[in-house]
């Protein structure tokens, strides 16, 4: 026997088996029903009836499947697991459509909405009779109205109607709701008509909350019907086979532990890899191929200079870099030209001015001092000569230094002694 075979084989005994528990869950309660129904007969005319009345809507409300439901919190968890799937997807397309206008995520809001649901709703229900959520939970749409051991796939029109509603409806309720608010937010105030409708609409939403709270309530109960929708067109979840109905797919549970798994481990070891140094390292190396690429294309008489060189002699440029994120000189010009032609501003002056040697460029103290720490003596790039600057000085300014020149002069002096003649004798 081939494994697919095997596999019908073991099928049908479970739908056997199933069949079997039905008629016996059936028969027995049958058995107490008919049991309450004797006794009931016993009681005075008033009470005979409201008893037998309140067992047929408890049997009614509990409904053939007793209180022996399909799982009740894993078609909970199914309906959350699909919001939060439409939240996650929302936030990625307005993080998308934030480079063509920051308005269009909010004036659109409704539209994406919609159109985010009909997908979802195509890919997942109409397509497999399963939501995202519902296929993790391993739950299936089926049709409630046959009472067979064996449960059958929802109609078309029950998942056309189903989606009409869930996706078309809440999005006309949306733009109904928008377009009230927006009529009684004018300056003149709402008119009468306008008054109405909006009545209309709370006394509506009222009623859909008392109704779906209600089923709720039921779902509780018996466990048949997740929500409104699902009571009114008689779609149920349950489990494709009863050996199956608890078991859950933790797939995306075991995603989610790699990914912050590899998450952490990064976080451990990006420190002790030293991202600064290697970023050091690959900055010397493209400055050095870049320099080879000079040298070979007769470029070398030009005069070195760094990426802000344009800015005046006033302006720091780690200033500039750290507060602009324009750091082309097209940018820039375009940039100041906007505002008057001034580049920089009073924040990006040079404040106790130092000298950067050997290239003699002018920077803040604070601003020099950290970047030449931060190279750890491999040497910084200057931003404005492209120069290896490897210490700085305090800037002396428009003083000229006296220079004195020590000359390394001997000087003779020669003195005569004078003889004195002895006297002799």
């Amino acid at each position: 026997m081939t494994s697919i075979g095997f596999a019908n084989a073991r099928q049908r005994v479970v739908d056997r088996q199933k069949a079997r528990d039905a008629a016996l869950r059936s028969r027995n309660h049958t058995r107490s029903s008919d049991y309450a129904l004797r006794a009931s007969n016993h009681l005075p005319y008033p009470f005979n009836s409201w008893t037998r009345t309140g067992i047929q809507a408890w049997d009614t409300i509990k409904g053939r499947e007793g209180t022996g439901p399909a799982f009740r919190v894993g078609q909970v968890d199914a309906e959350l697991l699909d919001e939060e799937l439409l939240e996650l997807l929302r936030g990625r397309v307005g993080e998308a459509l934030k480079y063509f206008g920051s308005h269009l995520r909010d004036e659109w809001s409704c539209e994406i909405l919609f159109g985010l649901r009909a997908i979802l709703f195509k890919l997942s229900i109409w397509d497999h009779d399963a939501s995202y959520g519902a296929a993790l939970q391993n739950l299936r749409y089926t049709d409630a109205r046959h009472p067979g051991p064996i449960p059958r796939a929802p109609s078309r029109w029950q998942k056309a109607s189903y989606g009409l509603l869930s996706v078309g409806g809440r999005y006309i309720w949306e733009k109904w709701e928008t377009w009230l608010a927006d009529q009684e937010g004018t300056y003149e105030g709402p008119t009468p008509s306008i008054r109405v409708l909006s009545q209309i609409s709370s006394l509506a939403s009222a009623t859909h909350s008392v109704a779906a709270f209600s089923s709720f309530l039921l779902f509780l109960i018996n466990g048949r019907y997740r929500t409104l929708l699902d009571r009114i067109f008689r779609l149920r979840l349950t489990s494709p086979s009863n050996h199956l109905s608890r078991l859950v797919s933790f797939e995306y549970l075991n995603r989610q532990l790699v990914w912050h798994a590899f998450t952490e481990f990064l976080l451990f070891l990006l420190p002790l890899v030293g991202i600064t140094r290697w970023r050091r390292w690959l900055t010397k190396a493209w400055r050095k191929a870049k320099a080879v690429v000079k040298q070979n294309s007769e470029e070398e008489d030009m005069e070195q200079k760094g990426e802000l060189a344009f800015l005046p002699e006033r302006t720091c440029a780690i200033c500039y870099q750290d507060q602009n994120s324009t750091t082309s000189e097209g940018e820039v010009i375009a940039v100041s030209g906007a505002s008057g032609g001034v580049m920089g501003s009073a924040q990006t002056d040079i404040t106790n001015s130092y000298e950067m040697l050997p290239c003699g460029c002018t920077y803040c103290f604070v601003c020099a001092v950290s970047r030449i720490e931060a190279a750890d003596g491999e040497g910084w790039t200057c931003l404005r000569c492209g120069a290896l600057v490897t210490e700085c000085k305090p800037w002396a300014g428009d003083v000229v230094e006296d220079v004195t020149v020590q000359k390394n002069e001997k000087n003779v002096n020669f003195t005569e002694e004078e003889k004195q003649p002895s006297d002799k004798g």
